[in-house]
């Protein structure tokens, strides 16, 4: 006689349901450190709560207006810059070809005695004219980026100084605040608007909107492609059909344009510009963008690091004065902000690669 069994009940599978949601949530995780602003935001959130404390005035909305103020002026310059050097290329006539706009504006207008627009759109050109050459030098020559703006550099702080004692016998531009267009032009770039009660001066507002515009660019666009392309291989990008030269350009007489735009706010918000003004800021500006996540090598960053990067160096400059601290520790505290972001910023790059 043949005995027959019953198989035993198969048991069911474990649900994958728990781990699959540990690997999406390590992926969320390890996603998100790898965004290139996070290191910012980290040290910016840290960089306030330490003068919320040690201030009791940074406190104040008004206070907080005047941050964000300091942040626009430099974060404006940082947003060009930081797309430059996800390009993978540097502009030192950054700080420099500011105030040429400015006195180009300036004195341009005054000279001619006409109306300010009439300088305000020269100004602009002559600052991508810069821009254009300095890009061209760049690809024709071959040279790096660092020894063509350092050159540019050089001939911008010369004929600025130059030019400007050739036209009005001294180191600063004569006051045009009495010349036609000068209110118009001034609310365009230096004016202020109240929100909530608080004087917030029009700067910021054109900041955000240009890092809007950069963050779009960036992430939405064939253009955005193309900068991290040729930031991470020239030769890699070229052989895959990137139009090198013009993204190389396009990214210094974008440099142009923000410098050209700052420049204004600066004659517009002081009426008169001194020729020796600019020199040094170009490093804030990259600053501001390594901080921001921005690597020295290209291929790499965001337009929103630039901002938090911008925003870091606004609360620490006002930071100090809110806190009675002595002024002459600002650049100490840039030096050590810079060295504590970058550390952060590469902790954060090996966590997100960490197997």
């Amino acid at each position: 006689m043949t005995q027959t069994t019953t198989p035993a009940a198969a048991t069911p599978p474990a649900s994958p349901t728990v781990h699959k949601a540990r690997t999406t949530e390590r992926s969320l995780i390890r996603r998100t450190l790898a965004r290139p602003e996070i290191g910012a935001l980290v040290a910016a959130i840290g960089v306030y709560i330490f003068f919320f404390a040690a201030a009791p005035t940074f406190r104040q909305a008004d206070s907080f207006a005047t941050v964000l103020y300091q942040g626009s002026t430099i974060g404006i310059m940082a947003l060009a810059v930081s797309l430059l050097m996800i390009g993978g290329e540097f502009d030192l006539s950054a700080g420099v070809a500011v105030t040429s706009s400015a006195l180009t504006a300036s004195m341009l207008s005054f000279q001619l005695t006409t109306n300010v627009w009439v300088g305000v759109l020269v100004a602009l050109v002559v600052s991508l004219v810069v821009g254009l050459i300095n890009g061209v030098l760049l690809i024709k020559t071959g040279l790096p980026s660092f020894l063509v703006t350092l050159a540019s550099f050089l001939m911008l702080q010369g004929a600025n100084l130059a030019v400007t004692k050739l036209l009005t016998d001294n180191v600063a531009t004569d006051p045009i605040n009495d010349m036609d267009g000068f209110d118009q032009a001034k609310s365009v770039f230096a004016s202020e608007i109240s929100i909530g009660g608080v004087d917030v001066k029009i700067t910021v507002l054109w900041w955000l909107f240009f890092a809007a515009i950069a963050t779009w660019v960036l992430l939405r666009t064939k253009f955005g492609n193309w900068i991290f392309a040729v930031g991470g291989s020239k030769e890699s990008a070229r052989a895959v059909g990137v139009p090198v030269t013009f993204t190389k350009i396009a990214l210094f007489m974008t440099v142009g344009f923000a410098a050209w735009f700052v420049g204004m706010h600066l004659l517009f918000e002081y009426n008169t510009v001194q020729a020796g003004e600019g020199v040094g800021n170009e490093f804030y500006y990259i600053i501001a963008a390594v901080i921001g996540g921005s690597l020295l090598t290209g291929g790499y960053g965001s337009a929103i690091g630039a901002v938090l990067g911008a925003f870091i160096f606004g609360m620490v400059n006002q930071g100090i004065v809110y806190a009675n601290w002595n002024p002459d520790w600002f650049k100490f505290f840039v030096g050590v902000m810079l060295l504590l972001a970058t550390l952060v910023n590469l902790w954060v790059r090996r966590q997100a690669t960490r197997r």
